[in-house]
């Protein structure tokens, strides 16, 4: 199936959702985690692709996950 009828096709699914009710709304916290999980995938291959340091890329997330598991746990407090 060629792209604009698949897009066609998942638009008027969204469409019916929407009225019908049933549709996911992102809430702002949702959005911000899915943008960062996606700006981190998309750096990690353009750094693959370059030929640069996957393993700094991968002790970057390490320490952003490890800063986040931090604040999460001072929220429950």
């Amino acid at each position: 199936m060629d792209r604009a009828k698949q897009r066609e096709i998942a638009s008027k699914g969204g469409k019916a959702a929407h009225q019908k009710g049933t549709a996911h709304e992102w809430t702002s916290e949702e959005a911000r985690e899915a943008g960062r999980k996606g700006g981190m995938a998309s750096h990690r291959r353009r750094s693959e692709l370059t030929g640069q340091g996957s393993d700094n890329a991968q002790a970057n997330e390490a320490s952003e996950m490890s800063e986040r598991d931090d604040s999460s746990n001072e929220q429950i407090r």
